[in-house]
């Protein structure tokens, strides 16, 4: 049996979707998709990404781990989060806003949503 060991690196990114104030980069192996978001301070989901989804809230379900920076999390139902550098989240599909706190980028990797999140309609 031939099995091949697969490897990549974000700066070389499969897929890259791009916004004002912040990008993310998607990379496919082994059946998975992971990505990385890397977000201005200023950065805001729902001024940043929902219109070009078209939505007001992000519905993606997020799984993931803060590499560097804040970000806040608001969902729906009046819960608020701070996501802080060397934090792993989960985020349920429930409408949720987000921003970059502070004057510091914020940079996290996605291991689940990647593969539907900030993707035009």
């Amino acid at each position: 049996m031939d099995i091949d060991v697969v490897l990549k690196r974000f700066e070389a990114p499969d897929e890259v979707r791009e916004m004002e104030k912040g990008k993310f980069e998607i990379v496919r192996l082994g059946g998975v998709t992971i990505g990385r978001a890397t977000y201005e301070p200023g950065w805001r989901w729902s001024r940043h990404v929902g219109p070009r989804v078209g939505q007001t809230r992000c519905q993606v379900e997020h799984v993931g781990l803060v590499i560097a920076g804040t970000a806040t999390a608001a969902l729906h139902d009046g819960r608020v989060f701070e996501l802080r550098a060397g934090e792993i989240f989960y985020i349920p599909a429930v409408p949720h806003d987000s921003w970059v706190v502070g004057d510091e980028p914020y940079v996290s990797l996605h291991f689940l949503g990647a593969q539907a999140y900030a993707k035009p309609t």
